[in-house]
């Protein structure tokens, strides 16, 4: 310990000595202070680390304090890339035009042109290590017909995620003063990101990419330097600071830890470094995972597992373009390809809603259909009331269609063409509205667990059906 000794000096060389002391003092206080680089004392900071495999919080600070998302933002696109690849609307392969609004994003961007294209897997590589303004515009565009409508489309995913404070306003996280989330939601995407798509999720790990004549190399300093770290996102802009989103897998266990409003790369690596040592060695090596941390308590609630979503076929797009006047009978399938095809944008409409609106209630066996014929299926229909639920446990759907009739139909066929695999199965309808428009989900119940639904979402793909598995 430093001490003062003074001797026999005299008054004014004691005061002057004196002053020397307080002085050094301070100066290793300030030190201390420095080099502590107290996060609490940053007001952009928040910071989330959750056990994956458990869903219990291991740290949070300001976790629920809404943050700009920046360039985390491309998490979500990319998670709406992922989707719309399982569910057939595009390939890895599909080229993307580049448009004029999306070639005048501000960097960090690939230097795309107006009217060139570019696939949707080097769009995926530009997102995880360019964070590639250009790219995510001209991607959102392509999918959602607008930039701004593809982010409404983004937001409603977040909020079916259990995402409840995130809002976006654009695919890529240039700065808009709406677009707004947490540390907590943050953790949650990334989560999700793992569990919905682990045949994706190697794309996080990507190092580097060649695009042209150009390598770019992966903004997450943290891949190959901290030993665990497998993904997933870095971002910045000026009014949100340095965030990062870290997914660690190590020694059985396995974590989402998330840093946001870094004063700088160095020290947001630095904390989220630190983070991870302290917090991964907390976590549980049990735990079967898909499980998200409910804001603001301690219950768990699980996040929606989605099962496998087999690409459309030509055949099965056609199978459910059932939007007639006239009902067909379900001997009449499949439906003339001059009848107008809406079926496959009523799926994917459907496959982006992960829970239905309303509640069930059973129908007589001789209810009247829509259009006064007997229903061919024992169905449930449903009507706006809380006084009943939706089957529980494992449901695949198999389209939407704009009638309730069109809907049973449909499952009549999908149950008599899969034989076996589907006798337990139990036929039901749910309604929803979107866009003003009423569509009438074809799903079935009664599965023994996971496995059962999945293979059921199998069988139904080899007869041409597109299939999408979850848990209620």
């Amino acid at each position: 310990m430093y001490r003062a000794s003074f001797g026999n000096l005299g008054p004014a060389q004691m005061k002057s000595g004196l002053q020397k002391t307080l002085l050094l003092f301070a100066a290793v206080a300030l030190v201390i202070v420095a080099s502590a680089g107290s996060a609490s004392a940053n007001p952009k900071y928040a910071g989330f680390v959750m056990d994956a495999k458990t869903g219990k919080t291991l740290y949070a600070s300001n976790a629920d304090a809404l943050r700009y998302p920046a360039s985390l933002t491309k998490m979500m696109t990319l998670y709406m890339i992922f989707e719309a690849i399982d569910s057939g609307r595009i390939s890895k392969k599909t080229r993307i035009k580049v448009s004029k609004n999306a070639a005048a994003e501000p960097p960090s961007k690939l230097g795309l042109r107006a009217g060139q294209t570019i696939s949707v897997e080097q769009v995926i590589y530009a997102l995880v290590t360019k964070s590639a303004n250009d790219a995510s515009t001209a991607i959102a565009e392509h999918l959602g017909g607008s930039e701004s409508g593809f982010a409404k489309s983004m937001t409603s995913k977040a909020r079916a995620l259990g995402m409840k404070k995130t809002t976006f306003r654009n695919a890529h996280g240039l700065p808009n003063s709406g677009q707004r989330t947490t540390a907590r939601d943050m953790a949650r995407l990334g989560i999700t990101l793992r569990e919905h798509y682990p045949h994706h999720y190697h794309y996080f790990s990507t190092r580097s990419f060649k695009y042209g004549k150009t390598r770019f190399g992966n903004h997450n300093r943290l891949l190959g330097s901290v030993s665990g770290v497998d993904g997933i996102k870095t971002g910045y802009t000026r009014a949100s600071g340095f965030n990062l989103v870290s997914s660690v897998r190590k020694d059985g266990r396995s974590i989402v830890a998330v840093v946001m409003g870094g004063k700088s790369g160095a020290s947001r690596n630095k904390h989220m470094t630190n983070l991870i040592s302290r917090y991964l060695k907390k976590a549980s090596r049990k735990g079967g995972g898909n499980l998200v941390a409910k804001t603001g308590g301690a219950t768990r609630i699980a996040l929606p597992k989605t099962g496998p979503v087999p690409k459309f076929r030509d055949a099965n797009e056609v199978r459910v373009a059932l939007a007639y006047a006239k009902p067909q009978k379900a001997s009449n399938f499949p439906i003339p390809l001059d009848r107008p095809v809406v079926g496959k944008t009523a799926l994917i409409d459907s496959l982006n809603k992960q829970r239905a609106v309303v509640a069930p209630v059973p129908r007589p066996k001789n209810d009247i259909g829509n259009a006064g014929q007997v229903a061919t299926t024992t169905t449930v229909d449903v009507v706006t009331t809380s006084s009943t639920g939706l089957p529980s446990g494992w449901v695949v759907q198999i389209g939407a269609t704009p009638t309730r009739h069109a809907a049973e139909q449909l499952l009549a066929e999908a149950k008599a063409k899969t034989g076996g695999m589907m006798k337990s199965a139990q036929p039901f309808t749910v309604v929803t509205q979107r866009n003003g428009e009423q569509l009438h989900r074809a799903r079935f119940a009664g599965f023994d667990g996971k496995s059962h639904a999945w293979k059921a979402c199998a069988a139904l793909k080899k007869k041409g059906y597109g299939c999408w598995a979850t848990q209620q």
